[in-house]
């Protein structure tokens, strides 16, 4: 049975949408909670958020259901490094985990169906990593094997996880997620949220 961990990257700053994505309104809750609430969905499993810019505003609007925090203070070096500090944060208090589910905040079409979906795909196929397709590229939500996470570890600050699902392609089972395409990193994203239909 594999033991999993939950990381939701939320350290940003948001520079382009000039607000905090993380506190950004979607149908009654914001798109951090939303993460947190399709997240703690599937069970009682370790499960980190990392936090960076804006961590005290942030941390007074979310409920956390389970949920530990960890603040990168480098969070202005990249998403990588903040991945880094959830995983290392999450193999500290379970030494037996065996893959890793990485999400980012601001995907509102993330569901629960889609997070099982995921990780039912990576047990099936045999297969080491499980992402999603969207947009003619392939990404987050993903989920990674204990055996990568040496890889995961090895990124620098301007390389992020795609970069070990890209070099592993032979390894790696995909699923549709076309809404994937939606997320907020500017004004626009979030007019054209407010306005999306499924």
């Amino acid at each position: 049975m594999a033991q999993t961990g939950i990381i939701i990257l939320a350290a940003g700053n948001s520079s382009r949408l000039g607000q905090a994505k993380q506190l950004v309104e979607y149908q009654g809750e914001n798109l951090l909670q939303h993460s947190i609430n399709v997240s703690s969905s599937l069970g009682e499993i370790p499960s980190v958020i990392v936090l960076g810019a804006n961590h005290e505003k942030i941390v007074d609007k979310i409920e956390l259901k389970g949920f530990s925090i960890v603040i990168n203070p480098d969070w202005k070096k990249g998403m990588s490094i903040s991945m880094q500090v959830g995983l290392k944060y999450l193999l500290e208090k379970n030494k037996n985990l065996t893959q890793v589910l990485l999400l980012l905040c601001d995907q509102p079409f993330v569901n629960e169906q889609l997070l099982t979906r995921l990780m039912d795909e990576k047990d099936s196929s045999k297969k080491g990593i499980a992402c999603c397709a969207y947009a003619n590229t392939i990404g987050v939500p993903v989920v990674f094997d204990q055996k990568y996470f040496d890889a995961l570890f090895r990124l620098t600050s301007q390389e992020g996880a795609k970069k070990v699902i890209l070099t592993n392609k032979e390894d790696v089972a995909i699923i549709d997620f076309p809404e994937g395409a939606v997320d907020i990193d500017t004004q626009e994203d979030l007019m054209r949220l407010k306005n999306y239909t499924l």
